[in-house]
């Protein structure tokens, strides 16, 4: 296949998969040294919950600094706690690396484009330590699967810690830990460039794509990093390492790599691991983002019969809010309305005619 002279790859994935195409911390060090609002296998959340959810919001633990705010090695540290969470995953479509999610049940999370032909995977494990790991599910248009394992056969299980995504800032620091092109635990840094930016080639399926918000990130990754952690300076997982950018026949990095957040990796899991719906919301409208530099999506039309027009939503309408999470662009109103599922409910704040008003839509299936 032709390789056009920008692309996006699969990222990480150890065979490429363009869109074209294809330590010395303890093992609680990752608990012990995330100090803020975190994320965890029982717990859920994303900025805007689905109605229909009843899980929890983000656990809760007292705010500090903790020990690697300070450190003269920072990305050291973050590697030593975090390193004990990430795993490589060999699987029949090649190999990529995964982040242990919920220690007690054995969930571990990957990306759905490095394990969705399978249904067992090899699971390796920082020690060296390799088990069987079944593919519990996977969502192909959020690119995100959970892996289990029997917590009982493996040596040491460390829980990584997910922070949310709300704390994530353009230009903090960026430690993504994976496995590229089969180099386990290889660590590398940069900082995050931007956050919520959409790609319309957000899942794993190229012939049925959907945009998926990521944060962007310059730090390093390859063929064989997807599925691995991407972690802020106190240890924390902000995301998981999913596609990058290259520049004509150069399939290696070129410093633009993009990371699933942490927020919709533990939404989406929750959902597999419980066996409930991974379809896809529709609301109903046409729109385009507002050229005179005001944030939001202007809507252009309504598709007759919608859960839009249902809810009377217009044609001039500036969407600028879905259940209290800010909207920023057309592109990012779709990204968000795909992490609903039919049937749920979503207050759409928009302004007409000057005056903000908020309707109430109940999506169908997309």
């Amino acid at each position: 296949m032709l390789l056009t002279a920008c692309m996006l790859v699969v990222g990480g994935f150890v065979v490429g998969q363009l869109w074209s195409d294809d330590s010395s911390g303890s093992s609680s060090s990752a608990a012990d040294i995330a100090s803020q609002d975190s994320l965890d296998g029982g717990g859920s959340s994303v900025g805007l919950t689905p109605s229909t959810d009843t899980v929890d919001s983000f656990l809760e633990v007292e705010p500090s600094p903790g020990p690697l705010a300070t450190s003269l090695e920072p990305v050291a540290d973050v590697a030593d706690a975090v390193s004990p969470s990430v795993v490589v995953i060999d699987s029949d479509e090649g190999q990529g690396s995964g982040v242990v999610w919920d220690a007690e049940n054995g969930y571990i999370v990957t990306n759905n484009h490095v394990v969705e032909l399978s249904t067992n995977v090899d699971v390796e494990f920082p020690d060296g330590q390799t088990v069987v790991g079944t593919v519990i599910g996977g969502d192909p248009s959020r690119d995100v699967a959970v892996v289990g394992v029997d917590p009982d056969e493996v040596n040491s299980l460390v829980q990584a810690v997910f922070a949310p995504t709300s704390e994530v800032r353009v230009g903090q620091l960026a430690v993504a830990i994976g496995g590229p092109f089969g180099l386990d635990q290889t660590v590398t840094s940069g900082v995050v460039s931007a956050i919520n930016r959409v790609l319309p080639q957000g899942g794993s399926d190229p012939a049925n794509p959907h945009p998926v918000e990521m944060i962007q990130t310059d730090a390093p990754i390859n063929p064989g990093n997807s599925g691995g952690a991407l972690a802020d300076r106190f240890g924390r997982v902000i995301g998981i390492n999913t596609q990058i950018r290259t520049a004509g026949p150069n399939s290696g990095n070129v410093g633009v790599g993009f990371a699933i957040p942490s927020d919709t990796i533990v939404l989406i899991a929750r959902r597999i691991v419980s066996g409930e719906s991974l379809d896809i919301g529709f609301l109903g409208i046409q729109g385009e983002t507002p050229t005179d530099g005001s944030p939001g999506a202007l809507v252009t039309s309504v598709v007759d019969g919608s859960p839009a027009d249902d809810s009377g939503l217009k044609a001039g309408d500036l969407i600028i809010a879905v259940n209290g999470k800010e909207i920023t662009s057309m592109e990012d109103l779709a990204a968000e309305i795909k992490l609903f599922r039919p049937d749920e409910r979503v207050d759409v704040l928009l302004l007409r005619d000057g005056i903000r008003l908020t309707v109430q839509a109940i999506l169908a299936a997309a």
